[in-house]
Order: C-alpha cells, then sequence, then structure tokens
C-alpha cells in the first residue's frame, strides 16, 4: 500500500544497478614502477579483504600468475580503503583519495589518468608504498540487463530515481547516464546511508530504497518500502519489506504497477460496496423493498466485490519493455 505513493526509489549501485562482479580493465603504474608490481602490492594486502572489488583485483593477479606476498598485517578503513603491512616492503595502502589524503600521499601525477578513468565509470583505486604512490588501479562492474529498461519505465511512472553509491561524484555521474538516473548521491560512506534516506523523506515525502548489502540493511529499514534484492545477503533479505528473488530490477516495476492496481481495486470495490447499501437501505426502510430482494442485493454486492477482486490476477503489470 505504502509502495503506491513513493515518490523516490533510491538505489543502491554495486549488485543491486551493476551484477557486482567487477572486474580490472586497468593498471597505470608510475613512472619508474612496473605495471606487474603495482597489480602484485595491492593484492598481496586485498587478500584480507572480501570487498568484490578485491577479489577482483586478486583474480587478475592470478590470471597474471603473480606470486602474492606475506601479509603481516591488516586494517579495513570503511569508506577509504585498506591498509596493510607487507613482510619486507612495509606499509601498502589501496584505496581512494580520501585515502590517499590522509596518509598524506601525493597522487597528482596520476590526476589526469583518475578523471579519465572515471569519467569511463570505472571504479579506481591508487595503490601506495611507504606513503609514495606507485599506481592506479581501475575496474568496471557490468550493468544488469536489465537496468537501463527498469529505470526508464520507473521514471515514465513518474518516480525520481536516486543512485547511492560511495564512488566519487564522477564516476557515480557517468554510471547514472549510462543506466539513465536522474539523481546521484555520491560518496556516501556506508553509516551514512540512513541519514540521506531520511533526508530525502524530509524533502519528498514517501522514499522506497533497493539493495542487497550488508551495509544497506539499516537503509532498507529505515525506508518506508525497503526492497532487497534476493540475490543479495542474509540481513538486507530480512531487512526488506519485498524480496525480490530473481534479483531484476524489472521486478520492481511489476511491484509498483502491482501496488498502484491493487489500490485501484480497493477503492472499486468500496464503490460497490457503498453503492449497493445506499441504494437498498432506504428502500427496506421505506418498506419498498422485499426481504428477498434485500437478501439478493447484497448477495450480487458481495459477488460483485469478490469477481472484481479476482480480475486483479488478470492485471497486466509486466515492463513494457518485455
Amino acid at each position: 500500500q505504502a509502495l503506491k505513493d513513493v515518490k523516490v526509489i533510491v538505489f543502491d549501485k554495486t549488485g543491486t544497478i551493476t551484477k557486482g562482479q567487477p572486474d580490472v580493465t586497468d593498471t597505470i603504474p608510475v613512472k619508474g614502477v612496473q605495471e606487474r608490481e603495482v597489480l602484485r602490492l595491492a593484492a598481496s594486502v586485498e587478500k584480507g579483504s572480501e570487498h568484490p572489488l578485491a577479489e577482483a583485483i586478486i583474480k587478475k593477479a592470478e590470471e597474471e600468475r603473480l606470486e602474492l606476498m606475506k601479509m603481516e598485517k591488516f586494517e579495513a578503513i570503511t569508506g577509504r580503503g585498506i591498509k596493510g603491512e607487507i613482510e619486507g616492503q612495509g606499509t601498502v595502502l589501496v584505496g581512494n583519495r580520501k585515502l590517499m589524503d590522509e596518509e598524506g600521499v601525493d597522487y597528482s601525477s596520476l590526476e589526469l589518468e583518475l578523471k579519465r578513468l572515471e569519467e569511463e565509470a570505472k571504479t579506481v583505486m591508487l595503490v601506495a608504498k611507504n606513503n609514495k604512490c606507485v599506481g592506479v588501479i581501475a575496474e568496471a562492474d557490468t550493468l544488469k540487463d536489465d537496468s537501463v529498461d527498469a529505470i526508464a519505465e520507473l521514471e515514465k511512472l513518474g518516480l525520481q530515481t536516486t543512485m547511492l553509491t560511495g564512488d566519487n561524484r564522477r564516476t557515480g555521474e557517468a554510471i547514472a547516464r549510462k543506466v539513465g538516473i536522474s539523481k546521484v548521491l555520491a560518496e556516501v560512506l556506508p553509516d551514512k546511508k540512513v541519514a540521506e534516506i531520511q533526508r530525502l523523506q524530509k524533502e519528498v515525502g514517501l522514499v522506497a530504497m533497493v539493495g542487497d548489502g550488508i551495509n544497506d540493511a539499516p537503509a532498507l529499514t529505515q525506508a518506508n518500502v525497503g526492497i532487497a534484492i534476493g540475490t543479495g545477503t542474509d540481513i538486507a533479505i530480512e531487512a526488506g519489506d519485498i524480496v525480490l528473488v530473481r534479483g531484476n530490477l524489472s521486478d520492481v516495476v511489476k511491484a509498483v504497477k502491482l501496488s498502484r492496481a491493487t489500490f485501484r481495486k480497493i477503492k472499486q470495490n468500496l464503490f460497490w460496496a457503498f453503492f449497493y447499501n445506499v441504494v437498498m437501505i432506504p428502500f427496506a426502510m421505506l418498506g419498498l423493498a422485499h426481504p428477498v430482494i434485500a437478501e439478493i442485493a447484497m448477495a450480487a454486492s458481495s459477488i460483485t466485490v469478490v469477481t472484481n477482486a479476482n480480475l486483479l490476477r488478470r492485471t497486466n503489470i509486466q515492463p513494457d519493455y518485455t
């Protein structure tokens, strides 16, 4: 019932709009450093992470048959990246600009490459060794097959679509242009997602959230309607009001159409129920309606309501593009 009144649908990016299976597309070293060394350093510390971006780096290193180094310490820094100690090498950082800025790493020599990669909708990670930037690794995640069509139809249904991502604004906007999303909330840390949903609720009213990850669960709970991707984490599924079993965004379109069609049927059934009573009660009070006629009218009222409700099964809730 709440879904029919939603004004904004917020989508998490990774695993919701995209397939959540990123691949390394670019490895760019600074002058004097080998490309394979940048990948080897990054993969050696990413062994301690379970993030899809980390898995892509390790997968690429395995394809290149790189021998990974022994990691002595590991620290995941929320919304920024990771920090690790490698035996015989020192401290290695892999993360975004914020992490490098906080650690005092100069990456100005790669700024043009960073801008180019971000404008190609790629997620960029800087790699530093002992506080010196050694290169950058870029990854790209494939859009789900129905993402573009589903977003377009939701917009056509009068809903504002918004993407919530931890990526920087340039990358986020590039992805939004590809998929057709009208608004981007970029550089949002996992623990700030709830605050963003609350802000939207104050600005526009009812908000739906679509997500699949552990860090989406609080935002799914905060949203007026939480829509969990069935192929995501158990915590997200538990937090969702609606679960999309197949994980396709087309099912979001179906859910919106079904919600609106159901409420239309409710209003129609209320009309018919009141219509029979409004017409027949005065006749019964004046003694103009035989008791048998009144009973037939009440039965007809019930049959009409039940029949009309069953017609909901024939309502077409399929997206227009299928």
